[in-house]
């Protein structure tokens, strides 16, 4: 598997990418490569920059220092081709209360021209054990469902780069090991993964780099166990 952070082969490059709001630095300039099969974790408290960096790979904000590419674009979210191939596992607010949880995956597939599309769902909702869910509203489903519904809403479309912000929150422990199971299979499909946690397991058992972040700077990076023993903690 290609070590991150060489450049040649990353689907995602940050490049100083930094951020700022009015007078607060919410992240300092850093850099940051994604490769094709491989996942890079974001660890660190709330508030620590995780979030503003996720969004700023999506798309979903501006950089105001440095450069964020896709595939060699500027990463920004109206760009056909970055929705095209990138998913990202947003919030349950995101959620449409009055389609059903089948509903929301149809319109996924339909926006993403998806083949097959029935068959896709069906194997989708078994995995993330919401096929007897189908017909449910949003609203009468558990925040576990509903994570589990977001993550469902990104494996029934087409990706290259998968971008989950704390995917394992409100997941149950069998739930949570099924996600790591999940995401190592995404990357021996090829899938770049970027994600922020805050579960130490999950970023040994599926990531190749951790980056450890405090209010908006780096202060470790390298192989998860090395960046866990770095920092004191026990995974």
């Amino acid at each position: 598997m290609r070590a991150t952070g060489g450049g040649g082969g990353a689907l995602l490059r940050l490049r100083k990418v930094g951020r700022t709001y009015g007078e607060r630095r919410a992240l300092e300039p850093l850099d940051l490569d994604v490769g094709r099969g491989e996942c890079v974790a974001l660890y660190g408290r709330n508030g620590s920059g995780k979030s503003t960096l996720l969004r700023i790979a999506a798309g979903r904000d501006t950089p105001t220092a440095g450069d964020a590419l896709f595939a060699g674009r500027t990463v920004r979210e109206d760009d056909p081709e970055v929705r095209a191939r990138v998913a990202v596992v947003g919030d349950a607010a995101a959620c449409y209360p009055d389609l059903t949880v089948r509903e929301h995956l149809e319109l996924v597939t339909i926006a993403h021209a998806v083949d097959d599309a029935d068959a896709w769902i069906d194997q989708v909702l078994a995995d993330r054990r919401l096929a007897d869910h189908a017909r449910a509203l949003p609203g009468s489903l558990s925040s576990g469902q509903l994570q589990s519904l977001m993550l469902a809403a990104a494996l029934v479309r087409p990706r290259e780069l998968l971008i989950l912000d704390e995917p394992e929150q409100r997941l149950d422990p069998t739930a949570r090991t099924r996600l790591a199971e999940l995401l190592v299979a995404e990357k021996e499909d090829g899938t770049a993964v970027l994600l922020a946690t805050h579960q130490p397991d999950l970023a040994e058992a599926v990531a190749d780099r951790l980056v450890a972040l405090e209010d908006g700077r780096v202060i470790a990076d390298g192989p998860p166990a090395d960046v866990l023993r770095e920092l004191g903690v026990r995974a």
